[in-house]
Formats: C-alpha cells, structure tokens, sequence
C-alpha cells in the first residue's frame, strides 16, 4: 500500500494586522488573491509592512501615485493596526477610505502614525491612491 504524503499543516500564527490566522488572512493577499474591499486591502498593506515585503506595497499601490522605490527603515518594527472607519469599497464601488492607526516602534521607542487612505479599482483589483 503506497504511502501518502502528510498534508501540509496551516500555522495558527496570529496575522499581523490582528485578526487570526495569517495565512487565512494577509497571507493570501501576499500569495496573489485580490483583496475583497479596501479594508482587506489596507490589512494586507500593513501586514507586508510589518513582514518587510516592500514588493507588495509597491504591487498593490496605485501606478499614478506609487513611488518608483520604497526604502524602509530596519529600525522600524510594525506592531499593531488599528482600523478607525471605513467607507465605501462595496460590491459596486469604485473607491473606498480607511482610516487607521499604525502602532510601531522606531529604535525602541513607541509611536503611532494615524492616516485616511484612498483605495480605487484599478484592472479589477482594489488599490491604494494615497492619503486623503
């Protein structure tokens, strides 16, 4: 009787925009499905933050308003997301906003940056324009 391979396993690890499950979470994002709505979207965003995948920040922003690089700071740590409001990014929306806070710290030391961000449809998929 021919052996079978053991599934492989899903890690329970804790997604790090806060909800359960990155690999049910942000981690499919980063693997290539679309975004549902700006707040997944926005999710994602800080999680590749935090995970240090600067190559999906740059995919999933806007070609018009997105930089030609994006260099991150090693001294910064991506800690916790908070999500304030959102607004629009339904079914048959073209744009939506999310407003967040961003906890991280910067050489050890704690800090927050609060933004209002625009999302729109580009090609089918939700992305980031910018801050409001």
């Amino acid at each position: 009787m021919a052996r079978r391979s053991p599934k492989p396993r899903k890690t329970s690890a804790v997604c790090p925009c806060g909800r359960p499950a990155y690999e049910d979470c942000c981690g499919s994002l980063h693997g290539g499905k679309a975004a549902a709505d700006p707040e997944a979207l926005m999710r994602s965003r800080f999680s590749a933050f935090a995970l240090d995948r600067a190559d999906y920040v740059l995919a999933t922003w806007h070609p018009q308003t997105r930089p030609a690089t994006l260099e991150t700071d090693p001294g910064v740590r991506w800690m916790r997301l908070e999500v304030l409001d959102h607004s629009g990014g339904g079914v048959f929306d073209a744009e939506g906003t999310v407003e967040f806070r961003a906890h991280f710290t910067d050489g050890g030391r704690a800090g927050v940056m609060t933004e209002k961000s625009r999302f729109v449809r580009h090609d089918g998929r939700w992305v980031y324009w910018g801050p409001l």
